[in-house]
């Protein structure tokens, strides 16, 4: 698939916005690379090209152009339960500077993370071969996407919110109200359909400041 094709395919998450000749190389970079490995491990249940770009890439992204385009925009980020890198390393490929950790438990995909960090020359980028309960790290960003355990994960995952931060969870409309009850301290935003969707939301809760 070309960089044309991704770009017409990336549109409807981006608008009114748009992503460099440069940035669409690396999306196409990485397309290879997810296709090659999940011939051999089960990365991603979503065969098709076109596919993986609109509900993978484009999903990603969309957060990426909420979440990380201000001046006021977090400087780390924690993306748990990676998986095949979705959201964080697009939204790496959108915000260059941002200092990124990427928790995924299962060494293979572990292996592939680094592989695409390596591949696309993506600096600042830290892979965490382990499960998120275990480890003690902080950030102003946390993210989540199609994790397991999704009621036991949450309040893990916003022990990493440093005060001030944020989490922010890509989900379906029956896990809003869960979030919202399982973690009522964060000051929780209206929930941003994703393009494309019928119901997929951005969902963002602000931890309050120190």
């Amino acid at each position: 698939m070309n960089t044309n094709e991704i770009a017409d395919l990336l549109r409807p998450f981006l608008e009114p916005d748009s992503i460099s000749g440069e940035k669409l190389s690396q999306v196409a970079a990485y397309l290879d690379l997810l296709r090659k490995w999940n011939a051999k491990i089960n990365l991603t249940a979503i065969r098709g090209p076109e596919e993986i770009v609109t509900r993978h890439f484009g999903e990603s992204f969309f957060a990426a152009r909420h979440l990380l385009s201000s001046e006021l925009s977090p400087s780390s980020a924690i993306d748990i339960g990676s998986g095949a890198g979705f959201p964080g390393l697009p939204m790496k490929i959108w915000s260059p500077s941002i200092e990124l950790t990427l928790i995924e438990s299962k060494g293979r995909k572990a292996t592939f993370l680094r592989e695409v960090a390596r591949a696309l020359e993506l600096t600042g980028v830290k892979v965490l071969s382990a499960r998120a309960e275990n480890l003690q790290e902080q950030t102003d960003l946390v993210i989540l996407r199609a994790v397991e355990r999704f009621e036991s994960i949450l309040p893990i995952a916003s022990r990493f919110v440093k005060p001030g931060g944020a989490l922010a969870i890509l989900i379906g409309a029956a896990q809003e109200q869960i979030a919202r009850r399982l973690l009522p301290r964060l000051h929780w935003q209206d929930a941003v359909p994703i393009p494309l969707s019928k119901n997929r939301a951005l969902l963002v809760g602000g931890s309050p400041p120190a």
